[in-house]
């Protein structure tokens, strides 16, 4: 059975379809899927590589499209790229030199847009005032896409007088010859390009169509935005003139004095009180013009603000503390050379936490900041704290979880292991309603504690332990710590621990990061589950890369909700309505069949600043974590030097001091093992004299967290206590120990 053709899109900004290209003169011809956007050409062996691999791209803005024959053709920029393609059939391959020649000369135009773009000026200059830019620029904007269409139809009108002349001709010849055995042929070329014109007719149709569409479109949208502006002219020339009648008004009350309090004309007098008071008001000649004066006040309320601040009797405006503006770019990366395999041959199989690694790998954000990017997407938990349902609560619960790993997609830099005792706080209250601190809590193994709370009503709390290994190619980093969110409304307390992060291509190739494993993110107050997957990436799966899947049920494994969707992009979820069991899959378990709603979209990836590449990938929120800030303690990572050298493009000075901070560190644990010994040593010479045995472990305790064994997920973590933003407020940190 032959496999069904895919149908053929109509030519627009984005045409997709399977073509054959030239390979070799061993394999031929090769079926590829093509994908014509933007100006670009790319190809693809199946439409599952579209997420992750891309076999070729070429820009038609300076490419040669040629035709062959009925089926072939060939696109060439002059250079390296040449592209022999066949169609299935004549009409197919015409839809394709279609759209490829309209693509080119619109990607021909943007290029032509580009390249003048410093010379172009606004035909109208913005009108003052808040928005004036903005309405012309939507103007120009909008002129260009009219422009745009415009040329469409220009290139749809040349390929109609092409193709019909050429149909022309074809029908002189046919007229001229004699009933024979040619009359076939003849007939059969009439009927082709009958059926070309006919195909670059309907494209030129859409074009106009769109055409048609923007014009009413934008012109309802213009003549309501100029009625309203000829409403506001109106508007503000009546308010002039009322305010040109007060203003003649109370130049003559000035001048003869009759309509003054009797504070102001007499000194003597101003003690007089309330009813000296009411005669101000009650000469006044027109009631009318007081209102409209009060209407002036509103319409400018500068006006109002210095009325009242120059009566000392008014109430004085309170003052607003303004919203900081945090910063939007950090010093662009330094492009360091780096003999990689020169440091990493020695380190495989080893503990990567115990391995003296140059900043050259590191980004400039220690561990603890890191772990506060968890919270990008707090308004998951912002809703979830205004859910009803426990069920809907866990997939947005779920969702957050996910939303989590958005970050590392292309974040394969390192970040700074923070030294023992090492904190960061991350203070939104104002922004966002939450605030949090992180402290490493261990150093061998390294472990870091986490606190968040919201005032919209949920803490989250976790600590993270890592183990990493170096596997030559790869490395893989497992967290082995819990996360837990707490819920003050419902009570609803959730736990769950993070999957396996994999760095690829360590020695040779590009870096790239993928996350895979399964969570089980738990209610203990009602038993209620979300059973999430990630799918790791492979090369022969048609799934989307990426990929996450969960099912949310409740106490009797009942299912309720579906999720899907990928860590790096977005988050759908759908109510199930009825389940089935289906075949059995890979692994020979039986599949279970969800008929659900239609999927709404949960959580989606925030774009990432201008400029992130040359940024380490950092994410809006990643960029203010290492900014400069008063008031925190001595131990925050901000204050941490060697992470603060090697952002400023420093990274010389940054690994000289870094030694000197992990030497340091190594000072002290010894003197704290050396302080151990001698306490264990005089207890045991109190009880039987008998030798000390061998090792001693860390007597560090955690300044703001204690360990304790959390009774509702039978986990033992580190658990804020409380002190911190007290110490703060006071301005007094007599109490954190000298770590820098």
């Amino acid at each position: 059975m032959s496999e069904p053709k895919p149908p053929t899109p109509t030519p627009g900004d984005t045409y997709k379809g399977w073509l054959f290209k030239w390979t070799n003169y061993i394999k031929g011809y090769q079926r590829r899927w093509f994908v014509l956007s933007n100006g670009l050409l790319s190809y693809y062996r199946t439409q599952a590589e579209m997420g992750h691999t891309c076999r070729g791209t070429i820009n038609l803005a300076t490419a040669n499209i040629a035709v062959e024959d009925s089926c072939n053709f060939v696109i060439s920029n002059g250079g390296a790229q040449t592209y022999h393609l066949k169609a299935s059939s004549e009409v197919e391959r015409q839809r394709w030199i279609t759209a490829l020649e309209l693509a080119k000369a619109k990607a021909v135009r943007m290029q032509a847009e580009s390249d003048d773009s410093g010379d172009d000026c606004p035909a109208v200059p913005p009108t003052p005032g808040q928005g004036g830019g903005c309405r012309n620029s939507e103007i120009q904007s909008t002129l260009r896409t009219l422009n745009n269409k415009v040329e469409d139809l220009t290139t749809c009108n040349d390929l109609i007088v092409k193709h019909g002349s050429a149909l022309q001709r074809s029908l002189s010849e046919l007229e001229a010859i004699r009933v024979g055995g040619d009359m076939g042929e003849k007939i059969r070329q009439v009927t082709e390009r009958a059926t070309l014109f006919r195909i670059t007719s309907n494209a030129m149709i859409n074009a106009c169509r769109d055409f048609l569409s923007l014009a009413q479109n934008h012109s309802k949208r213009w003549q309501k935005a100029l009625q309203t502006e000829r409403d506001q002219r109106i508007r503000l020339e009546e308010t002039l003139e009322q305010l040109a009648k007060q203003h003649n008004h109370l130049e003559r009350a000035f001048r003869g004095a009759t309509v003054l309090p009797p504070s102001f004309s007499n000194p003597a007098l101003a003690s007089k009180g309330k009813d000296d008071d009411n005669e101000f008001f009650d000469a006044m000649e027109d009631p009318a013009d007081y209102m409209t004066l009060k209407g002036i006040f509103l319409l400018f309320p500068q006006f109002d603000e210095l009325s009242l601040a120059s009566n000392p009797e008014s109430p004085q405006p309170l003052e607003l503390e303004p919203v900081r503006q945090r910063r939007t770019r950090i010093p662009d990366k330094p492009n360091y050379y780096l003999n990689l395999w020169s440091i990493m041959k020695n380190c495989i199989g080893k503990e990567l936490s115990k391995i003296p690694m140059p900043v050259n790998f590191n980004e400039p954000l220690s561990m603890l900041q890191r772990l506060s990017e968890d919270l990008e997407y707090y308004e998951l938990l912002d809703k979830a704290a205004k859910c009803q349902s426990s069920l809907e609560q866990m997939c947005y619960v779920a969702a957050f979880t996910v939303s989590s790993y958005s970050t590392t997609v292309h974040r394969t830099g390192k970040p700074f292991n923070p030294l023992l005792g090492e904190t960061f706080e991350l203070d939104r209250l104002s922004e966002c309603g939450y605030r949090s601190l992180c402290e490493q809590v261990s150093h061998h193994p390294p472990a870091a504690a986490h606190h968040a709370v919201s005032e919209k009503g949920w803490t989250l709390r976790q600590e993270i332990t890592l183990a990493s290994k170096f596997r030559g190619k790869y490395l893989s980093i497992m967290p082995l710590g819990s996360i837990q969110c707490l819920f003050d409304k419902s009570n609803n307390h959730y736990s769950w621990k993070k999957v396996t992060t994999t760095v690829h291509n360590i020695i040779v190739g590009k870096l790239w990061i993928d996350q895979s494993g399964e969570i089980d993110v738990v209610n203990h107050r009602t038993g209620d589950r979300c059973h999430l997957k990630f799918a790791p990436y492979s090369y022969f799966s048609r799934d989307v890369p990426r990929k996450v899947t969960g099912v949310v049920t409740d106490k009797d494994g009942k299912a309720h909700y579906v999720l899907s969707g990928t860590w790096d992009e977005k988050m759908e979820f759908s109510r199930v309505m009825q389940s089935s069991k289906g075949e059995n899959g890979t692994e020979g378990k039986q599949r279970t069949v969800y008929q659900t709603l239609k999927a709404k979209e949960i959580w989606k990836k925030n774009p990432l600043p201008e400029g992130a590449e040359n940024m380490y990938y950092f994410s809006s929120l990643a960029l203010t974590l290492n900014e400069p800030e008063e008031g925190v303690a001595p131990t925050d990572s901000r204050r941490r030097p060697d992470q603060r050298l090697m952002e400023d493009g420093r990274w010389d000075e940054a690994n000289a001091e870094k030694q000197r901070l992990e030497e340091k560190q190594r000072t002290s644990r010894r003197e704290r093992e050396r302080e151990a010994v001698k306490a264990a040593t005089v207890t045991e010479d109190s009880i039987n004299d008998s030798p000390l045995k061998s090792t001693h472990q860390d007597n560090h305790q955690a300044l703001w967290f204690e360990k304790i064994d959390d009774p509702v997920s039978g986990e033992t973590l580190h658990v804020y206590k409380g002190g911190y933003w007290e110490a703060k407020d006071q301005g007094n940190w007599d109490m954190c120990p000298d770590i820098f």
